[in-house]
């Protein structure tokens, strides 16, 4: 729609807020204050003994009231046709306020399954679109649509002529074999362990090989510092550790093989470009797990548990068996393709602007 206007609503003090203020499909960016619950899959009632959680989380309590109080007078001032959600617990009083305005709001679930913040405004949603079929979701069938996940349109499939000009793009040309790694946005300890404690093995085992790792904006210099106690010696120039970057479809479309944890969007990024992924998901995050397994059971990923990782050189050698088998590496990342939705964000935009034209 060529009148549309876009206002995010985040969180106050979102470290990545700066994303969505350069970005120029966004007109306006509000922050609220917002909480969450810290819940830990795996750890029971244990998690009631963990008293700094159990403080963080009534504390959580009183922000979400003051952002609900806080969206409430925000959406009073934008006045949107329709509110859109993709589950994170910021969405929680902002849903919560467009119920009460009066405004309809739609729910997005990139995973198996729901997260707590969509569970918790769903009642009221206008609709909930998801990205696999509506049967394996607890909304009513009526309000549920099939969209996929939504991506960037820098995803798409990569060819060898793509992937070596992203090499050139990024001062990689030099290398045979490139290895990404990362861990989503805030970036995950324990895979950066594990990937550090198979470097070695690696870059003697593949002396033509850089590891790109994406360690997570507050993890950088503690990876940095992992690499380093290894004593690597030249070879230490052959891995290249970033927070957080921007154009990750760049890095991922020159890799060889991709190491990630099993989040939905990020599926669906590499999906797109037919990447071959090596998944080792977060046991505290469930949806990392099921998204994982069902993946590997297709066939589309291979797959580590935690535990797994720790074996010595085990991360390292899976690696390694993908990059000495091109013809592996290609079928595998064809697999993964079959779950691509290419036109998932234009079935969603269809969906979001029919809802705000109906009211």
């Amino acid at each position: 729609m060529p009148d549309c206007h876009i206002t995010y609503i985040g969180q106050r003090g979102d470290a990545l807020l700066d994303l969505v203020q350069t970005d120029p499909s966004i007109d306006a960016v509000e922050t609220i204050w917002a909480g969450k619950l810290r819940r830990y899959s795996g750890e029971g009632w244990c998690q009631l003994l963990d008293l700094r959680s159990q403080r963080l989380n009534i504390r959580d309590i009183f922000r979400t009231i003051r952002g609900i109080q806080q969206s409430y007078v925000q959406l009073g001032r934008i006045r949107p046709g329709v509110v859109f959600t993709r589950g994170g617990f910021v969405s929680v009083p902002v849903a919560l306020a467009a119920k009460l305005r009066g405004i309809p709001y739609l729910t997005h679930d990139s995973d198996s399954t729901p997260s707590l913040a969509n569970r918790l405004i769903a009642k009221w949603a206008k609709l909930h679109a998801v990205a696999l079929p509506p049967e394996l979701y607890p909304y009513p069938k009526a309000k549920t649509i099939m969209v996929g996940v939504p991506v960037s349109r820098n995803y798409r499939p990569v060819t060898v002529a793509v992937e070596r000009a992203f090499r050139h793009e990024l001062g990689l040309e030099e290398y045979t074999h490139v290895v990404l790694i990362t861990g989503g946005g805030n970036g995950a300890r324990k895979l950066n362990i594990a990937v550090a404690n198979n470097a070695r093995y690696l870059l003697t085992a593949f002396p033509d090989l850089i590891i790109v790792h994406i360690a997570g904006r507050s993890l950088e210099e503690e990876t940095n510092m992992l690499y380093d106690e290894l004593r690597l010696g030249a070879a230490r120039k052959r891995v290249q550790v970033q927070g957080f970057i921007a154009d990750m479809y760049k890095y991922s479309g020159a890799a060889d093989v991709v190491v990630a944890r099993g989040g939905a969007t990020n599926l669906a990024e590499f999906a797109l470009q037919e990447k071959p992924v090596v998944l080792v998901p977060s046991t505290q995050l469930h949806w990392n797990v099921k998204n994982s397994e069902a993946l590997a059971k297709q066939g589309a990923v291979w797959e580590l548990t935690e535990d797994q990782v720790e074996q010595p050189e085990r991360l390292g050698r899976l690696i390694g068996e993908l990059l000495a088998n091109p013809e592996r590496r290609a079928a595998l990342g064809a697999q993964l393709g079959q779950i691509a939705s290419p036109d998932a964000a234009a079935k969603l935009a269809s969906i979001i602007i029919r809802t705000a034209v109906k009211g």
